[in-house]
């Protein structure tokens, strides 16, 4: 799990990140993280909408290539 500190700095530089919730690319979540609690972080779609999502889930940089969590 990504550490408050982490999500602190993607937030402040406001670079976007991916949202990994299965092995399937087209159910990534891409936008910038808006805010966060212990259990949920919140992400800002490019076309504005507010998704919730577990934090338990790969988040990584969008600029990145994509690591499944299978490979993991």
């Amino acid at each position: 799990m990504i550490t408050d500190e982490q999500l602190n700095e993607l937030r402040e530089s406001g670079e976007r990140v991916r949202i990994v919730r299965d092995d399937l690319e087209v159910n990534d979540v891409i936008g910038i993280i808006v805010a966060w609690s212990d259990e949920q972080i919140m992400v800002r779609r490019r076309n504005r909408r507010i998704v919730k999502l577990d934090r338990n889930y790969l988040i990584q940089l969008h600029s990145e290539p994509r690591i499944s969590p299978s490979e993991m």
